[in-house]
């Protein structure tokens, strides 16, 4: 299972920027142009889930 850092790494790497807010059980990520991107608050993300936030990310 991949870690939820590393996942936030590759997203941050792509251009995707971390909404700064702590309520609810997920982390909100943006980019202009796109949709957002949720990222659950979990050490770790099973990786069926991370590949679809990959998928999402347009990072696959």
């Amino acid at each position: 299972m991949p870690k939820k850092r590393d996942l936030e790494k590759e997203l941050i790497e792509a251009g995707w920027t971390k909404v700064k807010r702590r309520n609810g059980p997920h982390d909100k990520f943006v980019k202009p142009g796109l949709r957002s991107i949720s990222v659950p608050r979990h050490a770790e993300i099973d990786e069926i889930t991370a590949q679809a936030i990959r998928k999402q990310a347009g990072l696959l």
